[in-house]
């Protein structure tokens, strides 16, 4: 019987998908996917057939993995991350749902970059941390910046995924003022881009300098709590409140 995976690739790298993962786009007939995420992927699955699309084109690949499904196929359906976090499983859920034909849809989680930026920063999401995104496509910006505001106020670690763009280049010297509100200028912040990736960077820094460092679409950004700080390592850590000896 045909069926959809809905599948997290992970950040980039191979070494972090998970077997799961690996296990779905294997046993799948078409693996479809936004371009960028198809080529990241694409040598490792030698055989398979891909077919892939550009950027706000979501719900076209939703309807064409279900196209797909419909003939007989099994396919896969990638997101970068977890396909549950800022990715296609929500979308594919809502479009076979409407369909009404039946075809079984598995959600395949993924190592989202939020988890993965952390681990190559130290350990910056020990306690409660909120995740919102600069983008401004779907969600409006006020409604963003009223998020970042009431995750500042209730000190939140915040990890801040899309912070800049060629369209959005201050939006996030105003989440970053937004947040100072809050929170002291020597907080610990830190910046990842290309998380595991061949280009993967890290800058540890503080808020009051983080704008100092490149920034961009592949960049995620985690400002840390009240309590967290950089060890001598350079390490961020966000303490849970365990007493350490």
């Amino acid at each position: 019987m045909s069926k959809i995976y809905v599948v997290g690739i992970g950040p980039g790298g191979m070494e972090d998908m998970t077997p799961r993962a690996k296990k779905a786009i294997e046993e799948s007939d078409l693996v479809v996917g936004y371009s960028t995420y198809i080529e990241i992927i694409r040598d490792n699955f030698p055989g398979k057939r891909f077919i892939s699309s550009g950027m706000t084109r979501e719900v076209e690949r939703c309807k064409l993995a279900l196209e797909k499904a419909r003939e007989g196929y099994t396919v896969a359906l990638v997101s970068s991350g977890d396909s549950g976090i800022y990715g296609m499983a929500g979308i594919m859920l809502e479009v076979a749902s409407r369909s009404e034909s039946g075809i079984p849809v598995e959600i395949v989680p993924g190592i989202t970059a939020a988890s993965a930026a952390a681990a190559i920063l130290g350990a910056p999401i020990m306690h409660d941390f909120a995740v919102v995104s600069l983008s401004d496509l779907l969600t409006p910006w006020n409604l963003i910046l009223k998020r970042i505001e009431c995750a500042a106020q209730g000190d939140f670690v915040i990890c801040i995924y899309n912070p800049k763009s060629k369209n959005r280049n201050d939006y996030i010297n105003i989440a970053r003022d937004v947040i100072l509100k809050h929170r002291d200028e020597k907080t610990p912040v830190g910046i990842v881009r290309n998380a595991g990736r061949k280009d993967e960077s890290r800058e540890v820094t503080t808020l009051g300098n983080m704008l100092e460092y490149e920034i961009d679409m592949f960049t995620v950004v985690i400002v840390g709590n009240s309590q967290t700080y950089i060890d001598d390592d350079g390490r961020i850590i966000t303490p849970r409140g365990y007493e350490v000896l």
